[in-house]
């Protein structure tokens, strides 16, 4: 049977609201009970109660509270803590009417729900549940991936990561893992695990970018995050630099991909296309986070964006401050990434031979399957002038290859020598 244009609007707006404020509802709810599980079950059974209700009543003036409460009388139902149904009507009466909504009521979601998400999120990463499950577990709770996305991610099954995503949300209703933000002396080590959350979500959002208009949605409500925690913790200067990071990338997103959907590399980007009112708003965060001289990760990862970034000002790359900013990026925080990226870098700085000598620090055998090395191998190699070699290493990255901009990317540049 077809769809009626009722049915198809009330979906649009749940699927709105599932992809802006899931981890917003779920924060509220789970909060009351400790009980995670419970709160993504009353939430999933509120969407569906109102894919049934909004086209015969029309959607809500305000769905976010509409879905709250509803999920809210669920939950109370379940957990047998009211003696009389709510007036609104149990979720499995056919004759379910839409919850009346006070002024309070419609605005108590907005009011609270900042705090809220993040105790959520520093309950999930309490030191009592395993560390390696901290960063998933946000990203499912907080922002509604699903565990198969984030699985893909980390490379691991799908039901094996679903498995533990249960056993870490039984941990903390059984442990009774209180939701707020710990003090000062217990902030640190739960801090960053919130901001990895945060980042792998802005990252998860720019890999898919170009299979859904959803990703777009999860790259704001990162940096909005982001800014929460910044203003939250004004003293933590991380969290500051995690907002700059996003801000200066998502400030370049329309000139990421050209119209035929081929990655186009930063030093290539057509600046006339990048947010400057964004860019400055980043400036000036990662002045404030500078300003408390005690640098980090995600700063001097700010820092690299911001020098790319003031391209748009001076018409060209400082390569020489980006391979320094990434000596000092590899000093507090090592990765394979970092390292070839700093490859890459002193490459465009001081030529090939510095370049290969950068490159031949990282072990050749881990680096097998990585394939920005291989890609940064082709550059390397063409900028010294052998295109033998060259090809042979693009050959090797575009097999490895499983994001289709970079792909045809890479094809390109193998074909045009670019």
């Amino acid at each position: 049977m077809r769809e009626t244009p009722e049915i198809d609007d009330a979906r649009a707006q749940a699927e709105h609201v599932a992809r802006t404020s899931y981890g917003k509802l779920i924060a509220v709810l789970a909060k009351q009970s400790g009980d995670i599980a419970a709160a993504e079950d009353a939430i999933a059974d509120a969407f569906a109660k109102a894919l049934e209700v909004w086209p015969r009543d029309g959607t809500p003036t305000s769905p976010e509270a509409w879905l709250l409460t509803v999920a809210k009388n669920k939950h109370r139902d379940v957990a047998k803590s009211a003696a009389v149904r709510t007036a609104a009507g149990s979720l499995n009466d056919e004759e379910f009417t839409m919850p009346q909504m006070t002024t309070a009521t419609a605005n108590s979601a907005s009011a609270i729900i900042p705090d809220e998400r993040l105790s959520l999120m520093f309950a999930c990463a309490h030191p009592a549940i395993d560390e390696h499950i901290h960063t998933p577990l946000m990203l499912q709770t907080v922002l509604g991936l699903e565990a198969n996305d984030i699985a893909s991610a980390y490379l691991v099954p799908g039901a094996t990561l679903a498995q533990r995503l249960v056993r870490a949300k039984r941990k903390i209703r059984d442990a009774r893992i209180p939701f707020i933000i710990p003090q000062a002396d217990e902030i640190a080590p739960r801090l960053e695990s919130v901001l990895e959350a945060i980042y792998g979500a802005y990252s998860l959002s720019w890999q898919e970018a170009a299979k859904s208009d959803i990703t777009s949605d999860l790259a704001s409500e990162a940096l909005y995050l982001a800014h929460v925690v910044s203003d939250l913790l004004p003293r933590e200067p991380e969290g500051l630099g995690l907002a700059t990071l996003i801000a200066y990338s998502l400030a370049r997103r329309q000139a990421r991909l050209d119209h035929a959907g081929i990655l186009v590399p930063i030093d290539q980007q057509i600046t006339d296309l990048w947010d400057l009112l964004l860019i400055k708003r980043a400036d000036k965060l990662l002045a404030r986070a500078s300003s408390q001289k005690r640098p980090g990760r995600f700063q001097i990862e700010a820092a690299i964006q911001a020098v790319h970034c003031d391209r748009a000002r001076t018409g060209k790359t400082d390569w020489q401050a980006i391979a320094a900013l990434y000596d000092g990026l590899l000093s507090l925080a090592p990765t394979m990434g970092s390292a070839v990226a700093r490859a890459s870098a002193v490459g465009q700085a001081y030529g090939a031979p510095a370049g290969f000598n950068a490159l031949a620090t990282i072990d050749r055998s881990d680096a097998e399957s990585f394939q920005p090395y291989w890609a940064t191998l082709a550059f390397l190699h063409k900028l010294a002038g052998d295109a033998a070699k060259a090809q042979e290493a693009y050959n090797k990255a575009i097999s490895l290859c499983t994001d289709i901009p970079t792909r045809r990317w890479l094809e390109k540049a193998k074909k045009t020598g670019l």
